[in-house]
């Protein structure tokens, strides 16, 4: 049975090098050490048992954060930069993350490394954590000599994108939290504080006023065994739409309503093309291909419209088109913006430089587009849980103000 064997050795250059190997026995270890042409100092058994447990919850104990890989590419790229090996430097991040599934997976793409495989096709064994835009950038920078730099690029890159989707989470996370608060506190209302009410208006007789009445049915439906069925049906309904989104079919409905709302509808479309022209900058900077840096966009454009319209545009770069006319007949999804950008940038040898500047205009409009939004949905919000909230009251106490009517 392998066993996991924690090591100390000195490499060629007298540097000491620290890590983990699995081997069938000590000898084994030591011997292959050797055959990797290091100098074993010491090789021990990792410790099986350890007096801290650790509780691993599948999808959160082991996910790693796009921040943590911006980090760690980050940091990679500097020390390359200083003059120290791929393998060194990811020796040195295993001791630094926090994150044990990312120092697993980096030891698992050092050990790679080491054995005489490239930083992009080890890191392409961990798609979960290196995205296909990971490998392939640094594929290019492997080939073209420039791995510090391209690192570096994409270490930029890779914030981007973790400031957008933290920009995205705080435009959705205020009106979800506001949008529980206000439904605990009708339900706790029609189920606990409106029966009481209703006794007291059964005791009194009478017949009550309309929005009463209204209340108190509401408040019977939801007490009532069948508001199970309806609870059922509902996430029934739910698991059956994220399901149909898994589809082919339902993908491409589903992204096609999200880009139609007046005020979600260009917040989405925004992010859509700022991930996108950002990602294509990258890309041309670093010296990919121009189809395969379409393909890698249309991947991860996170709307599969706009990733068919990036597709349709490869196939006239394919056909030897500019890139901006194949665009310029999709102006509902691609705007006359990029498309002008694109071409002043085809035509001055500057695409790259042309796509970070709208990319970076992107990014502001998302931002300036989240500020607006949360500015319009904080009065807004509180204005309607006032105004439920003071209707059930109102609806509540409105029969004590015909209470001489009731006891008739």
């Amino acid at each position: 049975m392998a066993m996991t064997f924690e090591y100390k050795v000195r490499d060629r250059s007298g540097s000491l090098v620290e890590g983990q190997l699995e081997g069938d026995s000590m000898a084994l270890v030591v011997r292959r050490l050797r055959e990797m042409g290091y100098m074993p100092i010491s090789v021990t058994p990792k410790a099986s048992i350890n007096m801290k447990t650790e509780i691993n919850i599948p999808g959160i104990s082991n996910r790693v954060k796009l921040k943590e890989v911006a980090v760690v590419t980050r940091q990679l790229s500097t020390m390359v930069d200083s003059g120290l090996s791929v393998v060194r430097s990811l020796g040195i991040l295993i001791g630094q993350v926090e994150n044990a599934e990312l120092a697993r997976v980096l030891t698992a793409v050092r050990l790679d490394v080491e054995h005489g495989s490239s930083l992009s096709a080890a890191c392409a064994k961990h798609p979960k954590v290196f995205s296909n835009l990971f490998c392939t950038l640094v594929q290019a920078g492997e080939v073209g000599g420039n791995l510090d730099q391209v690192l570096g690029s994409l270490a930029t890159t890779i914030e981007k994108q973790a400031n957008l989707n933290r920009t995205i989470r705080s435009a959705m996370t205020y009106p979800a939290v506001v949008l529980s608060v206000m439904v605990i506190i009708f339900t706790a209302m029609i189920v606990f504080i409106v029966p009481v009410f209703q006794n007291l208006f059964k005791s009194l007789g009478g017949t009550l006023p309309l929005p009463t009445r209204i209340l108190i049915r509401i408040s019977q439906i939801i007490t009532s065994p069948w508001v199970l069925l309806v609870i059922a049906m509902i996430i029934g309904a739910i698991i059956g739409v994220r399901r149909w989104i898994t589809t082919e079919a339902g993908r491409h409905q589903w992204d096609r309503l999200k880009l139609r709302p007046p005020v979600f509808g260009p917040l989405f479309h925004k992010v859509s093309l700022a991930r996108v022209s950002s990602t294509l900058a990258s890309l041309v900077t670093s010296g990919v291909p121009i189809l395969e840096s379409l393909d890698i966009c249309a991947d991860t454009s996170g709307n599969v419209i706009v990733g068919d319209v990036l597709r349709q545009a490869k196939d006239g770069v394919r056909e030897g088109r500019p890139l901006a006319d194949p665009l310029r007949e999709h102006e509902d999804v691609i705007p006359a913006l990029m498309v002008q950008m694109i071409e002043v940038g085809e035509q001055t040898g500057a695409l790259d430089g042309m796509l970070a500047k709208v990319g970076e205009f992107y990014d502001q409009e998302v931002e300036s587009t989240v500020s607006n939004l949360t500015s319009l949905l904080e009065p807004m919000l509180t204005l309607v849980m006032g105004a439920g909230v003071g209707a059930m009251v109102i609806s509540l106490y409105l029969p004590m103000f015909s209470y001489i009517t009731l006891i008739h």
